[in-house]
């Protein structure tokens, strides 16, 4: 999952990172709303951290620009304590949710958490398909119990197509959702992920979408749905 924080206190936007990062999360950070708003308006995110008050432009701003262009992606808003009408005015903008500073860095995660498994139809946070389990709260996967091993690009691709079971996912949209934007981004890697990640579930889930990408679905006979 492809995470974007708009925050320009640099403390601050350090340690969501970091947690952030910490979880398995690709991370792409601004510091002001028109740098902000160009990463949202350019960029693939699966859930955006956007505050309010940010030089440049400011958070409202910058999400009514992200609705007014159809970006859909779920925005949780960070908002003063004593300002409630700052709450107000981000919900009627478009945000999904927001949290009041201060604020522990545990309960944004977890908020980010429930946006992404809202927005791809998940309402608990363990999401099986098949044998397969992935918890979204640990940041672990296992098959029939037992955990595996993944490398972090392994667990992201992974994460990403449970999340969109049963739908065609491009090897673009996979490259975008597994590298940040500074990294040389290169497609053919996906199929070497790809088939690592088949050998470490054992079972052929991931099928192969001819021209089009991949899609993981349970194998025959298995249930595929939210757990927990």
């Amino acid at each position: 999952m492809r995470i974007l924080i708009v925050e320009d206190d640099k403390d601050l936007n350090r340690q969501l990172t970091e947690a952030l990062i910490e979880q398995g999360y690709l991370v792409d950070r601004a510091y002001d709303g028109e740098e902000g708003h160009y990463l949202g308006d350019t960029e693939p995110y699966d859930a955006v951290i956007l505050d309010i008050g940010l030089p440049e432009m400011d958070g409202v701003t910058v999400l009514e620009k992200w609705r007014a262009s159809q970006r859909v992606m779920p925005v949780l808003i960070l908002t003063a304590r004593d300002r409630w009408s700052d709450k107000v005015a981000g919900i009627d903008a478009g945000a999904d949710d927001y949290v009041t500073k201060p604020f522990h860095v545990e309960e944004v995660l977890a908020r980010v958490r429930a946006l992404i498994r809202r927005a791809s139809g998940h309402a608990s946070s363990e999401i099986s398909c098949g044998p397969v389990r992935l918890d979204t709260k640990a940041s672990k996967a296992s098959v029939d119990g037992t955990m595996l091993k993944l490398t972090s690009h392994e667990f992201r691709l992974l994460s990403y197509l449970m999340h969109h079971m049963g739908e065609v996912v491009s090897r673009t949209e996979l490259v975008e959702h597994m590298y940040d934007q500074d990294f040389d981004r290169d497609s053919n890697t996906i199929e070497v992920f790809v088939g690592r990640l088949r050998k470490k579930i054992g079972v052929d889930m991931i099928e192969t979408v001819r021209g089009l990408g991949y899609r993981m679905v349970p194998p025959d006979g298995a249930d595929a749905g939210k757990s927990g």
